[in-house]
C-alpha cells in the first residue's frame, strides 16, 4: 500500500535513499533523496535507520563504489546525527560506526559489539570480539 509523505509517521529509510543521498549519482533519484533527507535534517520528518540498512550501505559503498572506510563511517555518522533520526539505539550505532572507522573489523561485528551488554552477550567463535570491547562468549 503506497502512502504519501506525512509528518505523522516515523519513516524506515531504505538503503537506496541513503546511497542516492550520499553518492549523488543519479539526477532524479539523488534529488528526491536529498529533498527527503533535508526534511529529516530540519526535523520536519522523523525516521529510523535500521542496522541492516547501515550494514548494506557500508557493503555497497565498500565493494561497489570503493569508498574509503573512514569516509563511509563519517558519512553515515553525519546521517545518523540528523535531527529527525529517532533510533532508540542511536548511541550504539554511532559507537559501532566509530569502531568500524578505527579498526579492521567489518560493520556487522562492530554493530554486534556496540549492542552487546552483560545481559546480551555476543556468541561467537571469534576471539577478536575482545578488541571491539564486546561482551561476548566464545563457543
Amino acid at each position: 500500500m503506497t502512502q504519501s509523505l506525512s509528518t505523522a509517521h516515523i519513516y524506515l529509510v531504505d538503503t537506496n535513499i541513503i546511497l542516492r543521498f550520499l553518492l549523488d549519482d543519479h539526477p532524479q533519484l539523488s534529488k528526491k533523496a536529498k529533498e527527503f533527507m533535508l526534511k529529516i535534517s530540519d526535523g520536519d520528518f522523523r525516521a529510523e535507520i535500521r542496522d541492516a540498512v547501515l550494514a548494506e550501505c557500508v557493503y555497497v559503498m565498500e565493494k561497489f563504489y570503493t569508498v574509503p572506510k573512514n569516509e563511509i563511517a563519517d558519512a553515515l555518522i553525519s546521517v545518523m546525527s540528523l535531527t529527525g533520526i529517532s533510533n532508540s539505539n542511536k548511541p550504539e550505532i554511532l559507537t559501532a560506526l566509530l569502531k568500524y572507522k578505527t579498526s579492521n573489523f567489518d560493520i556487522v561485528d562492530c554493530l554486534l559489539a556496540a549492542h552487546s551488554s552483560p545481559h546480551r552477550p555476543v556468541v561467537s567463535f571469534d576471539r577478536d570480539m575482545e578488541h571491539l570491547q564486546a561482551v561476548y562468549v566464545v563457543l
